[in-house]
């Protein structure tokens, strides 16, 4: 046996013990370092955990950069190689009834620089303003700014002009096509039609009004920009199309709104008149066919407008009517019942109440007068007496009933409503005041509006501008209203009327040839609390009772020194109507 080699197998489980066995005694009173060959398995963990971590952190990271921040920057990144313009659209033309253009858009250029890429300022310059006009330094300013690569130089400019200017083949400056608003009728209805900024939206009149309809979408340009700034050549992208506005037309005829604006301003000059206002209306449409306030408005050339003058004032401006008021508190008495036309009433040269001392505008002695009387002579103290006998409730619900303290809806913005105070706080003065159009505002659209009521057969249309969509063939309808219960009772009134015009304060509103039917008004005008002394606002409203027309006119001039009347140019206005529209009589 001792000649036998030893067993391998035997010798490496022999070795394997002996080295178990100095391992074991190896471990006593001693710790085994991590340098000799052996890492713990609780370090594992914490390297595992940290690594893990880190990945954590990369992953988040990533999921950030690409998902949640990807829009944002990969917009910034864009932003940082672009920029973005508008482009207006070509906006809906503005016709009057008969098809005259009173508001369009026509092909302008828009021009524009990078200041980056312009090598010579001074000479570009100098080149602008000399086929733009204006002044080399202000050109010059826009060419030489540091931290823009995109400045206007002429918005909307004559594509003629744009044209020599690109002749010029100057470094840096670039064209768009675009689009500019214009009014060929200059001043005629441009109170009515408003105007435009320069983009493109409304700011007063009907392209305010119908801004929805009109305007349409602008579009977008983007130009890409490369290193430095500078537009890459062919850059100039339009993002989105621009999408053109409806036209619209209106009511207004143009050669009747041409000699209504001429006659009030005349008869305004002759009187040294501050202001004035003139509307004609159709009572049976409700359509406006002519309307103006002074002082006029070019929107052709905004540079010369005078303060106010974008206003039509006959909507947006309640005033005191004065005597053509009268109407209104004579309407209700005849619907009450309370007295017939030639039913009297005494009326003394003057009444006294609550302090205050009531007179007609006319020094007279003591008299009887009818209500026909009343209204012919325009007796201040006759109608305040008449509608005392009445009951001053039934006036303050006749004026409600009669929508004079609530606004016509006409589709023109910043119209007024008038005001009143409520009927408890009403004095025996207020209700004598408010009779003959005192102590009560309304505006010269809802009197005519009234007035229309009477040749209505007692029904209010809506007044209105917009007639017709012309694109679509849309025609809007507009709301009425039955306001005077009493129908017996409009003849009669309108017959007073004619009376006024025949034997009273009206008779310069008469047109041979025809009936007219009408109220003269003389005002007075509240200044800090008291009227101001021999200071009036005139005015005179009517129609043609007997003829194929349900036309009424309104004509008022305001802040005159001294009695005066405007009938004669309502006569004038009204004749012009009549050959206008071959109104005939019946």
């Amino acid at each position: 046996m001792a000649g036998r080699p030893e067993s391998p197998r035997r010798k490496q489980s022999a070795h394997a013990h002996t080295s178990n066995q100095e391992n074991r005694s190896s471990h006593k009173g001693r710790f085994f370092p991590a340098s000799e060959g052996v890492v713990p398995s609780g370090r594992i963990s914490v390297v595992f955990i940290f690594f893990l971590v880190v990945a954590l952190i990369f992953f988040g990271r990533l999921i950030y950069v690409q998902v949640i921040k990807a829009d944002e920057w990969s917009a910034e990144a864009e932003e940082s190689r672009t920029v973005n313009f508008p482009v207006n659209q070509r906006r809906g033309t503005i016709y009057d009834r008969n098809g005259t253009v009173l508001a369009t858009s026509v092909d302008a250029t828009t021009i524009y620089a990078n200041p980056a890429e312009v090598t010579d300022p001074s000479s570009t310059a100098t080149v602008l303003a000399s086929v733009l006009g204006g002044e080399k330094k202000d050109y010059e300013a826009l060419l030489t700014q540091d931290k823009t690569t995109f400045v206007y130089i002429k918005r909307q400019a004559d594509v003629e002009l744009a044209e020599e200017v690109e002749s010029w083949d100057l470094k840096g400056i670039y064209f768009i096509a675009d689009t500019r608003r214009e009014y060929p009728c200059g001043r005629i209805a441009g109170q009515i039609v408003g105007y435009c900024n320069v983009d493109g939206e409304g700011i007063t009149g009907l392209e305010l009004q119908y801004d929805d309809i009109l305007s349409g979408t602008p579009g977008v340009y983007t130009a890409e920009r490369g290193e430095n700034g500078i537009p890459i050549p062919g850059g100039l992208i339009e993002e989105e199309p621009a999408v053109d506005g409806q036209d619209i037309m209106i009511s207004i005829d143009i050669e009747l709104q041409d000699y209504v604006e001429t006659a009030l301003e005349e008869r305004a000059d002759e009187l040294d008149a501050e202001g004035g206002s003139a509307v004609v209306m159709d009572a049976g449409t409700g359509e406006i066919l002519a309307a103006a306030s002074l002082p006029l408005l070019d929107p052709s050339d905004m540079s010369k407008a005078e303060v106010s003058a974008d206003q039509l004032k006959a909507v947006t401006q309640a005033f005191e009517p004065g005597s053509i008021f009268k109407t209104v508190s004579t309407m209700a008495i005849l619907e009450h019942e309370t007295m017939t036309p030639d039913d009297t009433i005494f009326c003394p040269s003057e009444i006294e109440t609550d302090g205050y001392t009531i007179s007609d505008a006319h020094e007279r002695e003591d008299a009887t007068y009818s209500l026909r009387q009343i209204l012919d002579q325009s007796s201040n103290i006759g109608i305040s007496l008449a509608t005392e006998k009445m009951g001053f409730e039934e006036l303050y619900d006749s004026i409600i009933t009669y929508n004079l303290q609530e606004s016509t809806g006409v589709d023109y913005p910043g119209e007024s409503s008038g005001s009143m105070q409520p009927f408890e706080n009403w004095a025996r003065i207020v209700g004598y005041n408010v009779s003959f159009g005192q102590g009560i505002t309304c505006t010269p659209l809802q009197m005519v509006r009234f007035y229309g009521a009477l040749i209505n057969d007692g029904v209010q249309v809506t007044p209105h501008f917009l007639i017709s969509l012309p694109q679509t063939g849309e025609t809007p309808e507009y709301d009425t209203e039955d306001v005077i219960e009493n129908k017996d009772a409009i003849p009669t009134m309108i017959d007073m009327l004619t009376t006024v015009v025949e034997d009273g304060t009206g008779e310069d509103a008469a047109i041979k040839g025809y009936t007219v039917a009408g109220k003269t008004g003389t005002a007075e005008i509240a200044e800090g609390g008291v009227y101001k002394e021999g200071v009036y606002n005139l005015d005179f409203v009517g129609f043609l009772p007997d003829s194929s027309s349900q036309l009424v006119c309104f004509v008022g001039v305001n802040e005159v020194y001294g009695m005066d009347t405007v009938t004669s140019t309502f006569s004038d206005i009204m004749s012009t109507a009549i050959d206008r529209f071959k109104i005939s009589s019946n």
